[in-house]
Order: C-alpha cells, then structure tokens, then sequence
C-alpha cells in the first residue's frame, strides 16, 4: 500500500532531520524527493528517497552505514509504516544504497557457480530484510537453483540451495559488512 500523504510524509522527515542535524551539531544536508526516478524498480522502487550529503557524510557510512540506517529507521517508525512497506521510505547518502545493491548482485551470483560447481547448498551472512530481497530476486530467474531466508532476528541470512537438494541447512556465515564487523 502506498503512503497515503506523500508530501506530509516528506515534511515530517524533514522536520526529524533539521532536529538531528541541528541537535547533533552534523554538518550535513539533505534532499528529499517525493516520487523519485526508479532505475532499480525491480529491486527497489522507495516512494521517499532521502539523499544526505556534506562533510559528515563519511560517519552515515560507517559500521556498514549503521547510522544512515539508524536514521532510516526512526523515521520509518515516525511514519509508523508497516514492516511490508518499510521499503517505501529510503535514505542514501554518497552512492551508498546503489553500491550496496551491485555487491548483493553480485555477491548472488557468485554464490550460484559455487552451489552449481558444489552441490552444497550456501550460506550469506545475515542482512536486513531489504538486503535478503534483493539477493531473492536476484536469484529467482536461476531455474536449477532456490534460495530460503533462515534464521532468526538480526541472524536471518538467505540460503541458496540446489534445486532438488534434501540434506541439511548449512551454519549462517559469521556478518561482515563492507566496512567490518557489524
């Protein structure tokens, strides 16, 4: 479902981030674009994009972008959007979120020859609900091949398996992000 007030929507994530920055002493600004082009759609196709940019941007990337996620976070709360619609609001900053998608991609793809070259099923690391669909799409036109989410809470990972494969689920690998350790 859509958001309903789009620009409502926009004003309130304004109104968050101009206390943050301020109160937080960031030296950051912030472009929010209501509807924005969709060169990803398949992937990811955000009603709010949320672009954050300046001298502070380096500290949102940090730690696998813990805080420009952080920050995403509370405004989905703010927005009180139901988890299926979390995607609908998306904050970026310096290229990060289109970098992240091209590593899942292909990150997937070399998961696939592996499991194809194998016969064992693969593990990802455990990543946000957002990261886990976009590894299922990538996949989902691999014929000889399915991927299953596994885990619990903040250990849900996708695995990729065989077509046909029986056996047993294999550990979740340990979660590094670009940056190190989560």
């Amino acid at each position: 479902m859509p958001i309903a007030d789009k620009v409502a929507a926009a004003k309130k994530v304004s109104e968050l981030l101009n206390t943050v920055i301020k109160e937080g002493d960031l030296h950051l600004k912030y472009r929010i674009t209501v509807d924005p082009p969709q060169p990803h759609r398949e992937f990811t196709a955000p009603e709010i994009l949320v672009e954050l940019s300046g001298p502070d941007s380096g500290m949102l990337l940090e730690r696998n972008a813990e805080l420009l996620r952080s920050l995403e976070f509370v405004c989905i709360e703010m927005l009180r959007l139901a988890p299926d619609e979390h995607d609908k609001l998306q904050f970026d900053s310096m290229n990060f979120r289109k970098t992240r998608l091209d590593e899942l991609k292909m990150a997937a793809q070399v998961a696939a020859e592996k499991v194809r070259d194998s016969g064992v099923p693969y593990s990802f690391a455990p990543m946000s609900s957002r990261e886990r669909r976009i590894v299922h799409i990538a996949l989902r036109a691999e014929e000889d091949l399915r991927t299953e989410s596994a885990g619990e809470a903040g250990g849900r990972h996708v695995v990729l398996y065989p077509k046909d494969y029986k056996g047993a689920a294999p550990a979740s690998r340990p979660a590094f992000g670009r940056r190190g350790r989560r």
